[in-house]
């Protein structure tokens, strides 16, 4: 697993709303973001990517390059529709179960 500071703000971002919270209480999105943090590869500068039609999830494909990640895990469709990208392979969290 991969960080950069603007990946940490958008899950930072997400976690706090409100249709999370109904499954995720406010303590446990700070322990979770806490663990992520810790078990993850920290990527401070990573390299600029314009790619994706939604231009606010081109973080995540920089982030995945400049980490060399495998695999980008998620569902947004804008994300997916790049799979694979620059041979790292775009999922949704059941596809990687399977994998």
């Amino acid at each position: 697993m991969v960080l950069s500071w603007a990946v940490t703000a958008e899950y930072r971002a997400v976690f706090s709303r409100k249709k999370l919270q109904r499954y995720l209480s406010e303590e446990d999105a700070r322990l979770l973001l806490a663990i992520l943090i810790r078990q993850s590869a920290w990527i401070d500068h990573p390299m600029e990517i314009v790619e994706c039609r939604d231009r606010k999830d081109d973080k995540f494909l920089a982030l995945a390059i400049s980490g060399r990640a495998t695999h980008i895990i998620s569902g947004d469709a804008d994300l997916l529709a790049l799979d694979p990208f620059r041979g790292i392979r775009i999922v949704t969290p059941r596809q990687f179960l399977e994998i």
